[in-house]
C-alpha cells in the first residue's frame, strides 16, 4: 500500500468527528495490551500488525469506526500473536464491564456505611475517614483486578488456589520495610516542603521520629520498622543530656559537676519518657491517610552505649504502666515491639541481663516485647554473628534476603557486607495448599505439576509488579526515596525508583501447612508432618531457581492469614466440600503452625514447629500460649530455649480489663469483682495484637474469633 493510500484513510470517531488514520496509535494500544501478558513485540511485528490493519480498512465499502479499528486490529493480531489478542480483547470489553465494577464496589460502600468491615483488625470502620479509605480501596482493588491480572490469575484468585496480598495498594506502592530513620534524620530533611532541622533534642527526635512515620506509613502497605530505635535515638539523648547539665552548671557554677550530672540524668530521663509516650499516643490515635493505624515496629536492645540503654529501658517501662486514666491503665497496640537477644549480652550473669529481665516483666504484662534471637541457630543469628548486621522483622513477621553492598544478591568478596536497614519487600502472594492438593487428586495428576502452575503463576505476577513499581517516580514517597529514608533512596523526584528496587524482596506464601499433611494422609503435623516439610523444602527449591533466571530476590513467607484463614475454608468448601481436619474447622491454621486447638505444651510445640523454621526464611514467628503470666521462670524458660533455637518468638496471653472498675485478669469474660462484661480484651492476632473485644463488640472477624476461642497452644 503506497504513502498515499494510506492518508486516505479516515475514521469516524465517537462523537462522529473524522480523524487521519493513526498507525502509531495502533502501535501503542497493542503494546499496551502485550505489556499485559508480558509479551515484547519486535517493530517488526508491530509493523506487520499495522500493515494488516490498513489492508482490512481499505476494504471497507464505508467510512470505518473506531469499532472497526479494534475489529480489525483484533484479527490482524490473531495472525501475529493469539495470546496479545486475547489480551486487546479483554481490554476492549472493560467499558462494559465497569458498570458490573461500579455496581459491586457501590454495594461493597453501602456495607461499609451501615455495616462495617472487619477484614482488617487495625482498621476502625465505625470511623468516617477509615470508611472512604475502604471504599476506595474496593475500587483500587476491582481496578487491578481488571487492568493488571490475566484471566487465569483472576481465577486462581477467585477459585482460592492463590491469594494476592494487598490488591487494593499494590498498583500503587511497595509493602513492608526497615525505614532508616537514622539516615533522614541526620543533618534535617524536607517533608511536605517544610524543612526539618536535624533534632536538638530527644524529645524534639521523637516529636519528629512521630511525624515521619505518620507520613511515610501512608505512603506504603505492611509494616514499617524502625530497626535499631535505641541506636537511632542514642545521641539526641546525649544532646538533651549535655544541654541540660551546662545548663545546669551556668547557674550553679563550674563545681557543681556532680549535682550536675544527676540532673542532667534525671531530666533526660523526663524527656524519654515523656516522648516515648507521645509516640505511643500518636500511633494508636492518629490513623494515617490509609485509613488504619500505623502497623510500626520497634526493634532493640543490644546497643551498650548508656543512652541507648537508656532508651530501651524507657520503652519497656512505658509500655509495661500502660496509657489511660489512673486505674484503668492498658497497653498500646502499636508500636510493636521486638527485644534484640544476644546471649552473650543478655544471658546468665551477662552485661546486660538485666535489661532481658525488664523485658519479661513487661511481655508478663502487655505481651510485648517479642523476642529475636541473634546467637542462635539459623539465618538470622548467622547475619549478626559473622558480619554483625541485624536482620529486624518488618511488621509482624516478614524478614528481608540480603543484599550485599558490593556484590548485590551474592558477596562480591569475603570483605563484603549485607545490608538490610533501608530496604523492602514488594508484596506477598500465597498459595492455598490444600486446595492445590486436592485439585491433583480430583484431576488424577501429580501434586507437583499442579504446584509447579501456581508457583509460576505467582512468578510471573511478581515479575509484572516488579516492572511496574520500577516505573514509578520517586516523587511518590518523597521521605524514603528522595530523602534517604530507603537504601539508596537519595534520587530527584522525577527519577524512576528502579535503583532502589533492586535490593527489595518479593514474597511466596503459604498457608495451611497442618491441613495439607492431613489431606494428604489424614494425619495432622503434630503426627506426621514429613509431607509438609518436603513440599516446603521443594517451594524454597523452585524459588531459588527462580531467583537467579529472574535475579529478583523471592523468598518463602510463611503468611499470617487474618481474614484469609476464613476466606479459606470458604473457598475450600465450595470447590470440594466439608473434608475432616482440612475444612471441617472455620479458620484454617496460620502459615507452618501446629493446629491451635492441639493439646500439646509449649515446648513440644516449640520443637515441632522447629522443622519447618529455616525453610520460611521470608517471613516466620514462633509462639506458644502462656496461661500464667506470673509464672516469671516458665517464662525465661520458653524464651531462652527459643533463643537457643534462633527463634523469633512471641509471648501469648488473653489479656482482659473491665472498663467498669479496671480489674485486670487473664482471658475472663465477666468481671469477678463487679460483674460487669464491659471488657475491653486483647489477644495476639498473629504476629501483632488486636482488640478481640472493646465494649462489647469486637475488631476482629467471625473466623478469627473462633480460633481464638480454641486455642490451647497458641
Amino acid at each position: 500500500m503506497t504513502e498515499e493510500q494510506t492518508k486516505e484513510i479516515k475514521i469516524i470517531k465517537q462523537n462522529g468527528n473524522l480523524e487521519q488514520f493513526d498507525p502509531n496509535r495502533v502501535k501503542k494500544a497493542v503494546n499496551a495490551s502485550a505489556e499485559r501478558v508480558m509479551v515484547d513485540l519486535t517493530e517488526e511485528a508491530l509493523d506487520e500488525v499495522v500493515g494488516i490493519v490498513k489492508r482490512l480498512l481499505c476494504k471497507q465499502t464505508t467510512t470505518p469506526t473506531v469499532e472497526q479499528v479494534h475489529s480489525c486490529c483484533e484479527v490482524a493480531l490473531e495472525q501475529v500473536n493469539p495470546l496479545v489478542a486475547k489480551s486487546y480483547r479483554e481490554y476492549r470489553d472493560y467499558k462494559k464491564e465497569m458498570i458490573h465494577i461500579l455496581d459491586k464496589v457501590y454495594k461493597k460502600a453501602q456495607l461499609i456505611t451501615y455495616i462495617g468491615d472487619k477484614e482488617c483488625a487495625n482498621m476502625d470502620s465505625a470511623l468516617v475517614t477509615t470508611q472512604r479509605c475502604l471504599i476506595y480501596n474496593n475500587l483500587n482493588q476491582e481496578l487491578y483486578k481488571k487492568f493488571f491480572l490475566t484471566s487465569a490469575e483472576i481465577e486462581a484468585c477467585k477459585d482460592g488456589y492463590i491469594y494476592i496480598h494487598d490488591m487494593s495498594a499494590r498498583r500503587d506502592t511497595m509493602n513492608c520495610c526497615l525505614f532508616d530513620m537514622a539516615h533522614v534524620l541526620q543533618d534535617g530533611f524536607e517533608m511536605s516542603n517544610i524543612w526539618y532541622t536535624e533534632p536538638k533534642t530527644l524529645q524534639t527526635a521523637f516529636n519528629v521520629m512521630g511525624d515521619v512515620i505518620i507520613n511515610t506509613t501512608a505512603m506504603q502497605y505492611g509494616g514499617f520498622t524502625v530497626p535499631e530505635v535505641d541506636s537511632v535515638l542514642k545521641k539526641y539523648a546525649k544532646k538533651s543530656y549535655d544541654k541540660y547539665y551546662h545548663e545546669y552548671l551556668s547557674i550553679k557554677g563550674e563545681e557543681y559537676q556532680k549535682e550536675a550530672e544527676e540532673y542532667a540524668n534525671q531530666k533526660t530521663q523526663r524527656e524519654c519518657e515523656q516522648g516515648y509516650q507521645g509516640i505511643e499516643y500518636k500511633l494508636n490515635t492518629v490513623s494515617s491517610s490509609r485509613g488504619d493505624y500505623p502497623f510500626v515496629t520497634f526493634t532493640f536492645g543490644i546497643d551498650l552505649d548508656p543512652f541507648a540503654q537508656m532508651v530501651t529501658n524507657t520503652i519497656l517501662k512505658v509500655h509495661r504502666e500502660g496509657q489511660g486514666k489512673e486505674g484503668h491503665k492498658r497497653p498500646t497496640l502499636f508500636p510493636k515491639l521486638v527485644f534484640l537477644y544476644d546471649k552473650d549480652l543478655h544471658g546468665e550473669g551477662k552485661i546486660l541481663r538485666d535489661n532481658f529481665l525488664t523485658a519479661i516483666a513487661c511481655s508478663e504484662k502487655t505481651m510485648y516485647p517479642d523476642y529475636l534471637s541473634l546467637s542462635g541457630e539459623g539465618y538470622v543469628p548467622e547475619m549478626y554473628k559473622k558480619y554483625g548486621r541485624v536482620v529486624s522483622p518488618m511488621g509482624c513477621r516478614a524478614f528481608l534476603s540480603p543484599w550485599y553492598e558490593k556484590g548485590g544478591m551474592a558477596p562480591l568478596d569475603e570483605n563484603d557486607k549485607p545490608v538490610f536497614i533501608g530496604r523492602f519487600n514488594i508484596g506477598a502472594i500465597s498459595l492455598h495448599l490444600p486446595m492445590i492438593l486436592a485439585k491433583a487428586k480430583e484431576e488424577q495428576r501429580d501434586f507437583y505439576d499442579v504446584l509447579d502452575y501456581y508457583l509460576e503463576m505467582i512468578r510471573k505476577i511478581h515479575i509484572r509488579t516488579y516492572r511496574y513499581l520500577a516505573k514509578r517516580k520517586a516523587s511518590t514517597n518523597p521521605l524514603a526515596y528522595c530523602q534517604g529514608g530507603f537504601y539508596g533512596g537519595n534520587l530527584r523526584p522525577e527519577e524512576s525508583i528502579e535503583k532502589v528496587l533492586k535490593s527489595s524482596t518479593a514474597s511466596f506464601g503459604i498457608t495451611a501447612l497442618n491441613e495439607l499433611q492431613v489431606l494428604y494422609n489424614g494425619k495432622s503435623i503434630v503426627e506426621d508432618g514429613d509431607f509438609a516439610r518436603d513440599v516446603l523444602k521443594y517451594i524454597n527449591d523452585k524459588t531459588l531457581e527462580f531467583r537467579e533466571e529472574d535475579k529478583i530476590l523471592y523468598a518463602i513467607y510463611g503468611t499470617p492469614a487474618e481474614n484469609l484463614c476464613g476466606l479459606q475454608i470458604q473457598q475450600f468448601r465450595k470447590k470440594y466440600g466439608v473434608v475432616e481436619g482440612v475444612s471441617s474447622r472455620e479458620y484454617v491454621s496460620n502459615s507452618f503452625h501446629c493446629g491451635v486447638w492441639e493439646d500439646i505444651t509449649g515446648v513440644e510445640k516449640q520443637d515441632l514447629e522447629e522443622r519447618f523454621w529455616e525453610l520460611c526464611k521470608g517471613g516466620r514467628i514462633q509462639y506458644v500460649r502462656y496461661n500464667l503470666n506470673y509464672n516469671t521462670k516458665a517464662m525465661i524458660t520458653y524464651i531462652e530455649r527459643a533463643m537457643e533455637k534462633g527463634f523469633y518468638e512471641g509471648v501469648n496471653l488473653s489479656l482482659s480489663y473491665c472498663n467498669h472498675c479496671g480489674h485486670e485478669e487473664l482471658d475472663m469474660d465477666v468481671c469477678p469483682k463487679c460483674g460487669s462484661t464491659d471488657l475491653t480484651k486483647i489477644d495476639r492476632m498473629n504476629g501483632y495484637l488486636s482488640y478481640s473485644r472493646v465494649h462489647g463488640d469486637t475488631m476482629l472477624n467471625n473466623a478469627k474469633m473462633v480460633e481464638i476461642s480454641e486455642r490451647k497452644s497458641m
